[in-house]
């Protein structure tokens, strides 16, 4: 059986926080919660971006300031979704950045590190009070084919002051995001309304690409589409994670097709380095304090 957006359950009553919602995988998460009924959060960097996506959706959506480069904007969303919304029940870590050059975020973090991993643990925990009460809440995060490529947990240089590749440093990211979904689960165990679960798009033909080198970026109008698959389709991995009921905490839902580069969402594997339990807790403790937030559980 092949699951699609038709197979999404009702979601009505339901409230969905969605990270970089307003373009690509997020807006088409969004979007399709919505048409199911739920109450969404497009939680943005640039609100206006925000607003234009959500005037393109059909049902109850508001947009709230995100800017995950930044501790200090992550907090004041954190506590603004406290003052409008008695608790959540989906929250979709989906923003990212992908292989842009050097740069780092307000709080001195590499980009890719800073917003991809660091910017969204600091993000969860501030909101995972809103989520523990409720009974069938989820934290997704959507990681990448990517966590495999020349991916590790650089402790030494986590920041990549003393060398910087593009490529390496979106997989360190990607990697992380799926060390902490598993961790989370760890910690989410002993509790039994709030799961952790990671899910990634394949190919999706999005503006992520917009950092890629020139050359690249020259061939992947002729190539992207006879190897990625639409946003609507990268999404359904995303959104099956979230609402299928079959659904349990700890697992990593990704394309059936061509090396899940494409296809319809199913169960798969992360690489045997996302399951090292040292690695994991190891980097939870340093993203607990490089970003001082401390989990409820």
């Amino acid at each position: 059986m092949k699951w699609t957006e038709r197979d999404i359950p009702e979601q009505k009553g339901r409230v969905a926080v969605v990270t970089g919602a307003n373009t690509g995988l997020g807006f088409e998460t969004a979007r399709a919660l919505a048409e199911h009924g739920a109450t969404v959060v497009l939680a943005v960097r640039d609100v206006e971006k925000g607003r234009q996506a959500a005037a393109r959706i059909s049902g109850d959506v508001t947009v709230q300031e995100l800017d995950l480069t930044s501790l200090e904007s992550v907090r004041a969303a954190a506590a603004d979704l406290h003052g409008t919304h008695r608790g959540i029940d989906l929250l979709i870590n989906n923003a990212g950045v992908m292989q842009p050059p050097k740069q780092t975020t307000r709080d001195g973090f590499e980009l890719q590190f800073g917003t991809n991993h660091l910017g969204h643990f600091a993000f969860t925990g501030l909101v995972l009070d809103l989520l523990l009460p409720v009974q069938g809440s989820r934290v997704v995060t959507v990681s990448s084919l990517a966590h495999r490529m020349r991916a590790a947990i650089r402790f030494d240089d986590l920041q990549s002051e003393r060398d910087y590749s593009r490529v390496a440093a979106y997989g360190q990211s990607k990697l992380a995001n799926l060390m902490f979904t598993y961790e989370l689960q760890r910690r989410l165990g002993s509790l039994s309304t709030t799961i952790s679960v990671a899910a990634h798009p394949g190919l999706a033909n999005t503006d992520l690409v917009r950092n890629l080198p020139a050359a690249m970026r020259v061939i992947a109008p002729v190539i992207g589409p006879l190897m990625s698959q639409k946003p609507e389709m990268g999404a359904l991995p995303t959104l099956r994670a979230a609402t299928d009921p079959a659904v349990r905490g700890g697992q990593y839902y990704g394309p059936d097709r061509m090396g899940e580069s494409r296809g319809h969402p199913k169960v798969v594997e992360s690489s045997p380095e996302s399951h090292d339990r040292t690695v994991q807790q190891r980097l939870w403790t340093v993203s607990e304090d490089l970003t001082g937030v401390k989990f409820p559980v």
